[in-house]
This record gives C-alpha cells, sequence and structure tokens, in this order.
C-alpha cells in the first residue's frame, strides 16, 4: 500500500494515477438519521449527490481510497485499507491511500476523535467495497455472456468458476462503471474474513522508519518563509508595546507585527517574528522586547484552583444524571462511605509540536499540516477570511501525535493571518516550549463520592465533580449548565444494576484553556468511579472483581471479567504483591485491567504486569489494537506517576521535557493485550485503553500497602 500526503479536486487525476474511465463509488447521505446508500459517482452530476469516502479503480487496477480522516498514529491508514480488500476481493499491495481535503459537505465529519474511524465507518466501507465487487462480476459476467453466479472475484481478478476464464478488474472497469450500483449486496461472515482480523504490518511504518513520510513540519513550498510567536505567558495577556530593534538586527529576519489568534472567546494576542529560516526567526523572537498588559483575569495558582474546586464538590452541584433517591438512602444507611478524589492538568505533549503552512491571498486559502478536523479548519477559515469553503484547501499530513490538541483551530488560523499579513507561503512552527506551556490543556479534576453497600451489593452511588467544562468556553455557551461528559467513563449496565444514583457537576471559571485529551474526561472521571467502587468493594468485604461482577447484569460485562479473571490468574494470586482491578466504558468499547505491583528493596513499588482484556466489538487488525492500549496504558502512567501542568502567578511552570517528565522505557512493565471476539458492534480502540489503568494501579497499591492513592500524581518510589 503506498500514500499520498494530500488530495485536491485539481490533482486527484494525477495522484490516483487515473488514465481513463474509473469505477468510482462513495456514500450519499440522503437526510440525517437516514442510512446511507452507494452510488456511484461516474454520474455524480446527474443526482447531485454529495459523497463521505470513496473508492476509485483504475484501468491498470489500482485502488485508491480517499481517507476522510488523520492518521495520527492509530493506524487508520492501515485499518481502513483492510476493510475495503476484505470485500473488495484484493490484495493490499494494490491498495493507494491518500488523504481527503477538508470538505464537510463532500465528507461528512472528518474529525479524528472519538475513536471513532473504524466504528464509525466500518459498514459503510464494506458495504461500498461489497458494491464495487458486484459490479465488476457483473460487468465480467456480461462480458463472458454466462450467468453471474457462475462468477466470482479473487486477488483483483473475476474468475468463471467453471471455465477458469478470467479478467483483471482494469480490463472491467469501464464497463463496470457503467453499471447500476446494486441495491443490496451480501457482506461476508466474519469468520470468512482473510484480510480483516489479520495482524497485518502497518504499510505506513516503513516510510516513518526511512524518513519518507511527510508531516507537518516536513512540508515545504517554493518561497516559504518562517514564523514563530512570542505570546503572553498568562493566559489572556494583550500585547501593551513591543521593541523589535534588537530582532530586526539578526539576519534573515523579515517582518515583526502583532498577532493573534482566536481560543474560544477570546482572542489571544502575540507577536509574529517572520524570517528566511526558523533559525532565524528563534533567534529574532529571543531578542524581542515586550510588554504585557495582564491585569483583566485572575492569575490562578495550582494552590488556588484545586482549593475552589475543593469548595464547589462540598457544596451544591447541577445535577445531570440522577435515579432513586440517593439522599435518602445515605441518610439511613448505617455505614456510609466518602471520598476525593484528585486529578492534575496535563500538556498533550504530542511528539511533533504544532506547526501550520498556509498560503493566502485575496481569492484563496490554502493549508497544510498536521490536522486532527480539516472540516473544522476549513468552514473556520472561511468565516474569518470571508471566502467562501471551497476557496478553503485544509490538505493533512500525518500527525506526530494528536490527542485532541491537533483538532482546535487557532494554530491554523494564526499561520492564515500570517500569510495574509505578509503576502508570502509560511510556516508557523510552536517550540516545545509554546507547545507545553499556551495550552489548551486536559482539565484538573476533583470528585466527592459518596455511597454505601447493602448485602454485598451497591444500594447508592453519588459523584459529584468539580473542572473546567470544556463546552462553556464557547462564545454564547451558558456558563452555568453541566458538563455534558459528567458520567463518561461509567459502566452503562451500572445504570440497570445501581438502585439509587446521582451525578452532578459545579463547573469551575478560569481563563486557563482545556480541551479534549486522550479519552477526554474519562481520563479523569474514571479513576474517581472504579477507585470508589473499589473502596466500596473492601468496606463491604467482598473480593472487588466479584463485587464488581454482582453489578454486571449484562452477559458481555461477565464475559469480559471472566476473561480478564483468567489470564491474570485473579484467583491464585500468591502474597507479597498486589492486584488491583478496573473496569471502563468509553466510545463503546468496554476495557477491564488488572495491574500486579510489588515493593522494591529501597521501599517503594514496581509494576510488574498489566493485563488488558478489550471488547471493541467488530475490530479489523490485532496487531494495531494491541499497540493502541499499550500505548494508552504508557500515557496513563505517565500522567499518574510522572508528569502534571503546574500554575503559579496565573503561568503554567512546567516548560519542557525537563521538568514535564516522560515514562521513560525502563518505566515500563510487561503489557498482556486480549481481545474479544464477539458479534457487537464496532467500538473505539485509541482511546479506550487509557481510563482503566489508573485506577488498577492505585488498587493494586491498596492491595500490597493497605494505603489509597486519591490525588495524582503519585511517585511510586514513595509508596511504602
Amino acid at each position: 500500500m503506498k500514500s499520498t500526503q494530500s488530495l485536491s479536486r485539481r490533482n486527484f487525476i494525477r495522484l490516483t494515477g487515473l488514465t481513463g474511465t474509473a469505477l468510482t463509488l462513495g456514500m450519499a447521505w440522503p437526510s440525517l438519521g437516514k442510512e446511507a446508500r452507494v452510488v456511484n459517482t461516474s454520474l455524480e452530476g446527474a443526482y447531485g449527490t454529495e459523497l463521505n469516502a470513496w473508492i476509485s479503480i483504475d484501468p491498470s487496477g489500482k485502488v485508491t481510497v480517499i481517507n476522510h480522516r488523520a492518521e495520527m498514529g492509530q493506524g487508520s491508514f492501515q485499518s481502513v485499507p483492510q476493510i475495503i480488500a476484505e470485500e473488495l476481493e484484493v490484495n493490499l499491495d494494490v491498495v493507494n491511500i491518500v488523504f481527503a481535503p477538508g470538505n464537510s459537505k463532500k465528507y461528512g465529519s472528518q474529525i479524528t476523535g472519538g475513536s471513532s474511524t473504524v466504528r464509525g465507518t466500518y459498514k459503510k466501507l464494506l458495504r461500498l467495497s461489497a458494491s464495487a465487487r458486484e459490479m465488476l462480476v457483473q460487468a465480467a459476467a456480461k462480458k463472458w455472456n454466462v450467468p453471474v453466479a457462475e462468477c466470482h472475484a479473487d486477488k483483483g481478478h473475476v474468475i468463471h468458476t467453471p471455465s477458469g476464464k478470467r479478467f483483471h478488474y482494469g480490463e472491467l472497469v469501464s464497463d463496470a462503471a457503467a453499471l447500476p450500483v446494486p441495491p443490496e449486496v451480501v457482506l461476508k461472515n466474519p469468520k470468512d474474513y482473510k484480510i480483516i482480523r489479520q495482524p497485518l504490518p502497518r504499510q505506513d511504518i516503513p516510510q516513518k522508519i526511512n524518513g519518507t513520510a511527510i508531516f507537518g513540519l516536513d512540508f515545504k513550498l517554493p518561497g516559504m518563509l518562517y514564523a514563530v510567536v512570542e505570546r503572553s505567558p498568562r493566559f489572556e495577556g494583550k500585547v501593551k508595546s513591543f521593541d523589535d530593534s534588537e530582532t530586526r538586527k539578526v539576519p534573515g529576519v523579515r517582518h515583526v507585527f502583532k498577532v493573534h489568534r482566536e481560543v474560544f472567546d477570546h482572542l489571544r494576542e502575540g507577536v509574529a517574528v517572520v524570517a528566511d529560516n526558523s533559525w532565524a526567526a528563534m533567534q529574532g523572537r529571543k531578542l524581542l522586547k515586550v510588554i504585557w498588559d495582564d491585569t483583566a483575569f485572575p492569575h490562578h495558582s495550582s494552590e488556588q484552583l484545586y482549593q475552589k474546586m475543593r469548595e464547589q464538590v462540598a457544596g451544591n452541584v447541577i445535577s445531570y444524571r440522577t435515579k432513586g433517591n440517593v439522599t435518602r438512602i445515605l441518610d439511613q444507611a448505617e455505614k456510609k462511605l466518602e471520598a476525593v478524589y484528585e486529578t492534575p492538568y496535563e500538556s498533550h505533549s504530542c511528539m511533533e509540536p504544532l506547526n501550520c503552512v498556509a498560503r493566502v491571498t485575496d481569492t484563496l486559502c490554502e493549508i497544510w499540516g498536521p490536522i486532527q478536523g480539516p472540516d473544522w479548519i476549513q468552514s473556520n477559515l472561511a468565516q474569518h477570511l470571508k471566502l467562501p469553503p471551497d476557496q478553503v484547501h485544509v490538505n493533512m499530513t500525518f500527525l506526530g501525535g494528536g490527542f485532541g490538541r491537533k483538532a482546535f483551530p487557532d494554530y491554523p488560523y494564526e499561520a492564515a493571518f500570517i500569510s495574509k499579513e505578509i503576502k508570502a507561503p509560511v510556516q508557523v512552527i510552536w517550540t516545545r516550549e509554546d507547545d507545553t506551556t499556551i495550552g489548551p490543556f486536559r482539565p484538573g479534576m476533583v470528585y466527592q463520592c459518596r455511597g454505601s453497600v447493602t448485602d454485598g451489593r451497591i444500594a447508592a452511588f453519588e459523584t459529584k465533580m468539580s473542572g473546567q467544562n470544556m463546552d462553556t468556553q464557547n462564545p454564547g455557551a451558558d456558563k452555568n449548565n453541566y458538563n455534558g461528559s459528567v458520567t463518561e467513563g461509567f459502566l452503562e449496565t451500572y445504570f440497570n444494576s445501581i438502585p439509587h444514583y446521582n451525578f452532578g457537576d459545579s463547573p469551575l471559571e478560569s481563563p486557563i484553556p482545556v480541551m479534549w485529551w486522550r479519552s477526554v474526561y474519562s481520563s479523569t472521571n474514571a479513576f474517581a468511579f472504579e477507585s470508589f467502587i473499589d473502596e466500596l468493594a473492601v468496606s463491604a468485604g467482598e473480593d472487588p472483581l466479584e463485587f464488581r461482577k454482582k453489578h454486571f447484569w449484562e452477559e458481555r460485562y461477565q464475559t469480559l471479567a471472566r476473561k480478564l479473571e483468567d489470564v491474570c490468574g485473579w484467583k491464585t494470586r500468591g502474597k507479597n504483591t498486589g492486584y488491583g482491578v478496573a473496569i471502563t466504558e468509553c466510545f463503546s468499547s468496554i476495557v477491564g485491567e488488572v495491574v500486579k505491583v510489588s515493593k522494591t528493596t529501597e521501599g517503594g513499588v514496581k509494576i510488574d504486569k498489566v493485563w488488558a482484556v478489550l471488547d471493541c466489538g467488530w475490530y479489523v487488525n490485532p496487531d494495531i489494537i494491541r499497540a493502541q492500549v499499550e500505548g494508552s496504558i504508557i500515557m496513563a502512567l505517565g500522567a499518574a506517576t510522572i508528569h502534571e501542568t503546574t500554575f503559579a502567578d496565573g503561568k503554567a511552570v512546567e516548560k519542557n521535557f525537563n521538568t514535564y517528565k516522560m515514562p521513560r522505557i525502563t518505566d515500563i512493565p510487561e503489557i498482556e493485550v486480549h481481545i474479544m471476539d464477539n458479534e457487537e458492534k464496532a467500538g473505539g480502540v485509541g482511546e479506550p485503553g487509557l481510563p482503566p489503568f489508573t485506577p488498577a494501579l492505585t488498587n493494586a497499591i491498596f492491595d500490597l500497602t493497605g494505603k489509597r492513592v486519591r490525588k495524582l500524581p503519585f511517585k511510586l518510589n514513595a509508596i511504602g
């Protein structure tokens, strides 16, 4: 499989190698909420349909897949072709995949987030591929003048079964393109898959190893200049004045001027230094003298933020989801439990810092870069530049990590602003310090949990949370509204089995910008939920895993729990070690994890092994799944025990990897991942493996030491 970095209408034929008639199929969306149907886009003009994603087969037999989502390490450049190659009956070596440009009308949602690439499109892609295959079979049968039932497709050919005669797909594409799309197609039974479910090696890895893969920082245009921006170290500071006299003495510096970028409902100001190369721009920035006006907003410290959150969860909250009468049950309970949990702010710290290339004229805006949401960027830029959307071209490159940050439109907008000002193409580069200190961040959170147990089961469960609400930062948002993710990460089966519960929210107001971070609020919610359920189990004198199983009313959860119990040897765990369990649910997938810990000779705790069992329903490539779960666990380990973003006097304290430390290879325990096989719909993979790790770890520490960890991050070598 080969990949091309971006696609424009003008270059589609050249990039895909179409030299004649092609069979091109896409997904038509007749109306909101209705099932998409496959259409022959050779007739698109006649029907006037808009498409979501399509496949093209050219006369040489090459299959081109236009991928409308980003590839940021999660494996979409492998999983999407595997889906298509399976039903199309072609080998992966004839599949070429290209990035689609931003275009929500044509491709639907292009945001890569919520673990949605496979789970949101797999059925459509299967039908799309099967329809193309059937049209090719029909074309061959017509050429041979034989019944369609006597023909079958295999490895890019249609074969007449009785005679053995065959046509290459390229020989049939012209005739197939003229046929109507079959209204119904029969999809394979998963047991007959030959490509899907196979641990096939990712085709983008060789490019990333040999340096031919194009990431945002690799992209260059003729005559391109380079820019860096000095931004206020406090989050809403304004440029009062600046002195660029020394900056302009640096050879290669061309422009210095005030810029801004939109961050939710505020314009964040800065001073851009534009030069012939990135080194000159960075050196010029160091000599820039800026006086900031940062008097109009609070200069929060971490201590102030968390004290306020603790006060808020202790008071009244906005109710989000309620069942029964929690207050009455807890008031009547002979024994009730209460605990407060705290989680830190976190930087996204993608391996590739933010960057963007822009070329803007009076009539056209072109963007290239590591972008998670090209359709969002297109819409945002069209609005700000007052251009029609079809005159804003947003092109994706590979992303060196995204985790939600690269779906935000602020950095492409800033690049477009600078390009328009200097009337030249420009690459805006964020340094690691910019990337780490400017935000947006994962919000820090405080949770107050209360509960009681009757006859070995949860009788009442209450969680009140306080932290910044991502949704209320947007212009015009109701800041008194609850956070819509209050229960994210909580098992759906608990809503059936727990008779009385209440979940509420008390949003924190702060100028610190916050946004999605891998698994979003599940990454913090799950620590509180699964830690407290463990505390309830211990209070009831119950085995933590058996206690959970008592509340699993659906067989799917029971099956996963039994698998987890079996692979980790839960019932035979020995002395002098601690075992902790947590099971969470997000993005339509359920993940159970068990962590085993033991004491070190220095008196701390070390992680010996992690077992993970993922139920994501229908899936594509087990190797990609295992890699994503392993990566999620490592990211969770860092957030739990190694790094956090703290604030002092309204500024982020940690600036680079010397203070915002990352897990090293020596910190990583053995990780064993198991995938459930069932007939459920596809769920997410890239994010659901993160939430259960931290509570499983802290529950294991309690099992070993008797000490509860309720505040993150903590140091493993300080637990003893």
